[in-house]
This record gives structure tokens, sequence and C-alpha cells, in this order.
């Protein structure tokens, strides 16, 4: 979920949700290499000459759902954005990192090359 940074109670209600915006930001988003507020901020998506300054309490892309494809495929859909923010969902590429016990999957370079499987998702695989 993306809120703005000074949102106090961060929930569903508080949270972007147009899938069109969240579509542009995470389209546009990349380390931020600006020499401004790298240590706070590590990501940064680019709107025109506005910078849009992002913090993660792990990776910014979250895996939240598994879709269907127009051709049959799987696909993982990252940060609330549908089929406009998903990859190709390849099982063999998952993985555990033991110091967190959390489940990864590749994710597009330019947000880090790597996202998190929401909790609930690897829930719903392993049963």
């Amino acid at each position: 979920q993306l809120f703005l940074d000074d949102t106090k109670v961060k929930n569903f209600i508080t949270c972007f949700k147009d899938v069109q915006f969240l579509s542009f930001f995470f389209t546009h988003l990349r380390r931020n290499l600006s020499g401004r507020f790298q240590g706070e901020f590590p990501f940064v998506s680019r709107c025109g000459r506005e910078r849009n300054f992002l913090r993660c309490a792990d990776v910014p892309v979250v895996f939240t759902q598994l879709l269907r494809g127009p051709c049959g495929d799987s696909r993982l859909s990252f940060c609330g954005g549908g089929s406009a923010l998903s990859v190709p969902f390849v099982p063999g590429m998952l993985a555990v990192l033991p110091e967190n016990g959390r489940l990864y999957h590749p994710a597009p370079e330019n947000a880090g090359g790597v996202g998190l499987v929401r909790w609930a998702l690897a829930e719903e695989w392993s049963s």
C-alpha cells in the first residue's frame, strides 16, 4: 500500500487506490540517485519536474495477487495495480530469504529487481 509520508493512520482507507495513479507511480519508480534524501528515501518516482520520494519497510514491490494473463499465462500483480502492474509468474524463481523467512519473486528492474510476496498470497499457495 502506498501512503503519504505524514499519514498518521496507515490503513486501506488512507492508502492510494487509483490504479492509473499507482501504475504511473510504480512505472516511473527508480533508485534514488539524486543526491537528495538517499538515506531516508531509497527510491524516487518522477512526474515531470516533481519528485515523489519513497521509503519502504522492505522492498517497494509487494505482490498481492495471482492473475490469468490474456494468453492463459500466470502473472503476479503488484502494489494494487491489477493487470497494469504485473510480471510473468515463474514459480521456479520464488526464493525464501533465510534471514527473515519472507518469500520473494523477481520484479521490474527499475523498482529494485525483487518483490515481496504478500503473506496472505503465500499462505493461499501453501494450502
